[in-house]
């Protein structure tokens, strides 16, 4: 069943509406940081927003879109969590002012969100025309979670190198030496220059639209709605920027979330290929119903976030207790 093009209208303004609004709440006022509790109110609304939209999409069309809603919508915020680490590099190498980090974080997602939505258009539209590009998405993805798993194995830090658009942005804008406020532009002498804060929200931007490379092939897996990958994809970057708050030093805790998100990768690759083979009318591939793509990759979320906190928990107890010399 299609979504027909009302659809479409409603959700696009509804999302207009209620980013607009958090825009006017974070640029309202003098610039404050945001704290723990507003980020754990903020998560909490767009998580009950998508869980909403999910309903209305079962109460509206059927069961499976609304399956494979949720079950892409917690594919891409999973995935969203591993990108905190770099984000976190990002703010502490452009030394953004803690009190404007939440607006850095809001602007840059805005602008991955178009950029997704580009992205989701033509990928839509490659897969109709070239079926074939299923396999090599399937193959994609399973290379992505073997790379993860190594480079967690060899204790390889992640870090941000600047792409061809943030080197560009640098090139051809004069950039003033340090923050103005929370100013993106600012006239110094007559002439017109950019601040550091309009090239970390590029940085931001473009680092996302990098990582789109294996979470809109990973949502493909699950479904070939357009519209359930955009929607996936939009509610998931919405609450991308309260969770960075929220988890805050958490983050160093998650030791094993590589692990899990490497699995989800590794799991939606087969997927993808099997399905492939089985829509080719090869009588051995199994069509792997949705219910149990959600019920793995939620599983997977939920052992690896507490095995993460158990070693965690572990390790501070080990580091407390008494040298044998001090005994």
């Amino acid at each position: 069943m299609s979504v027909p093009v009302w659809a479409w209208i409603a959700v696009i303004g509804g999302l207009i509406v209620v980013l607009a609004i958090d825009l006017w709440i974070v640029d309202r006022g003098e610039a404050r940081e945001f704290s723990m509790r507003q980020a754990g109110y903020w998560v909490t609304f767009y998580v009950v927003l998508a869980a909403v939209f999910g309903l209305v999409l079962w109460a509206t069309f059927d069961g499976a879109k609304a399956g494979e809603f949720f079950a892409g919508y917690i594919t891409e915020y999973s995935l969203s969590v591993d990108n905190l680490f770099i984000f976190f590099i990002i703010m502490s190498r452009f030394a953004v002012p803690r009190a404007y980090q939440h607006k850095v974080l809001l602007v840059g997602i805005l602008l991955a969100l178009v950029m997704r939505g580009i992205f989701i258009a033509l990928g839509a539209a490659a897969l109709e025309r070239f079926s074939w590009l299923f396999y090599v998405f399937g193959a994609f993805l399973v290379y992505t979670a073997v790379n993860i798993v190594r480079q967690h194995l060899k204790g390889d830090e992640e870090e941000f190198n600047e792409n061809m658009l943030l080197r560009w942005v640098r090139r051809a804008f004069p950039t003033t030496e340090g923050y103005v406020g929370s100013k993106v532009t600012v006239k110094i002498d007559g002439r017109r220059m950019v601040t550091p804060m309009l090239i970390v929200m590029v940085a931001i931007g473009s680092t996302d639209l990098l990582f789109a490379l294996d979470s809109i092939p990973a949502i493909f897996g699950l479904t070939k709605d357009p519209f359930i990958v955009f929607t996936a994809n939009a509610f998931a970057l919405m609450g991308l920027r309260q969770l960075y708050f929220l988890l805050g030093g958490l983050l160093q805790r998650l030791v094993y979330i590589s692990y899990g998100l490497a699995f989800i990768l590794g799991f939606i690759g087969v997927k993808l290929v099997l399905e492939a083979l089985h829509a080719s009318h090869v009588s051995w591939a199994p069509e792997i119903p949705i219910w149990v793509s959600l019920s793995v990759i939620g599983a997977t979320m939920v052992i690896t976030t507490v095995a993460s906190l158990i070693k965690a928990r572990m390790d501070a107890r080990k580091g407390e207790e008494p040298h044998p010399e001090q005994v």
